[in-house]
């Protein structure tokens, strides 16, 4: 029987688009899924850049103008992997025709923007997906298994970091990732999300935050060019404001009583991409480290005495979620594969007629969590959510 096919509109083609290229190019060479992927257009502001991403990643077809893709009849999905300043108008017009919007994090620059798309989608009484990809690392997807089974008993900690270098040299342009008007926040909406959507998918929702916000860099020289995203900026002798947080760090309570503790930076020297998550809960603990991607370490309480100690599980076989479906027993998966598992399982809901999670009331739920933040740096108080 042959498959339906879904067409997808892409916009934005550097680094996230570079990966949900990938994703979108190869969900259907690993996986038996419902639906047949095409990758019919990409779309940038540059005709340079975009005509050679449509090349390289594999696309039918590029475009310059966004409005023209949304408008496109045969494309089914939106992918809105832009900076987060034309997240709203994007999101809300491929609503408004009608597309399924699959949109990366943080949906807005601010809460009223999320809220405006999450409006605009759940009036389209289309599906949603939101590019939170960490839930979907093998060791993660375990962990969640294990918490649901209630092998780890009642949550007490969830303590999260996610810590990287890369703006650290005070010489660094002034990159859209540092102005407010482009990304919304920094550190906190751009790493802090993630471990805000990690703290909500394994232990729930938090109900109130306290937090502090810190800029240790607040000029920057003004950024000239950028041929390949952030990584080949080039800046000159003009300076300008950075007005996003460096750091973030917070304590949350969840609404089961777990407590937890969250910090972002972007100012931890020789941190790359160091996202680590712990649990301690009544019967074990459990700890991830994105850097050791195929690793959930676990504490067993009922061990007996002598063998009590954390103990490394490699989420390498095929018992284990998604990883059967890429290569023999032992043989790790990257960073790529978790944007294969999210749209596995996307259209795995799509097939079932739920809506997939995460989605864009998960993405609403995490700007929540952040404007509580915010709102609690500024204040210097306790915020309920």
């Amino acid at each position: 029987m042959s498959k339906s096919t879904l067409t997808v509109g892409l916009i934005g083609y550097q680094f996230m688009g570079k990966a949900h290229s990938n994703a979108y190019r190869q969900v259907n060479r690993y996986f038996d899924v419902p639906y047949q992927i095409r990758m019919k257009t990409i779309c940038g502001q540059s005709q340079e850049g975009v005509s050679r991403a449509c090349d390289t990643f594999g696309w039918e077809q590029y475009e310059t103008d966004w409005r023209r893709v949304v408008d496109d009849p045969e494309i089914d999905i939106i992918d809105v992997s832009t900076p987060g300043d034309s997240h709203k108008e994007i999101a809300c017009a491929a609503a408004d025709a009608g597309k399924m919007v699959w949109c990366e994090k943080p949906i807005g620059n601010t809460l009223s923007e999320a809220q405006a798309i999450r409006d605009a989608v759940k009036k389209s009484g289309r599906p949603s997906v939101v590019f939170h990809t960490y839930r979907f690392a093998p060791a993660v997807a375990l962990a969640k298994k294990w918490i649901d089974e209630g092998r780890l008993g009642r949550v007490y900690h969830f303590r999260a970091v996610y810590l990287q270098d890369w703006i650290t040299d005070p010489a660094f342009p002034l990159v859209w990732r540092l102005q407010k008007s482009k990304c919304g926040s920094g550190s906190l909406g751009d790493i802090g999300s993630h471990i805000i959507d990690l703290g909500r998918y394994l232990v729930g929702e938090i109900t109130s935050v306290v937090g502090q916000m810190e800029t240790f860099v607040t000029e920057r020289p003004v950024l000239e060019s950028t041929s390949g995203g952030l990584g080949s900026a080039t800046s000159g002798s003009a300076m300008g404001q950075v007005d996003v947080d460096d750091a973030t760090a917070f304590i949350a309570r969840f609404r089961n009583g777990a407590l937890g503790t969250f910090e972002a930076s972007r100012f931890a020297m020789g941190r790359k991409n160091h996202n680590k998550i712990e649990i301690n809960a009544e019967h074990g603990s459990l700890v991830f480290n994105v850097e050791r991607m195929n690793e959930l370490e676990y504490f067993e309480n009922a061990a007996p005495s002598e063998a009590q100690g954390f103990r490394t599980v490699q989420v390498t076989d095929g018992v284990h979620p998604f990883t059967g479906h890429y290569w023999p027993a032992g043989h790790i998966i990257g960073y790529e594969h978790t944007f294969i598992n999210l749209i596995v399982e996307a259209l795995r809901a799509l097939e079932g007629n739920r809506d997939p999670s995460p989605n864009i009331e998960d993405g609403l739920q995490n700007q929540r969590v952040m404007d509580a933040v915010e709102r609690s740096s500024n204040s210097k108080q306790w915020v309920n959510l």
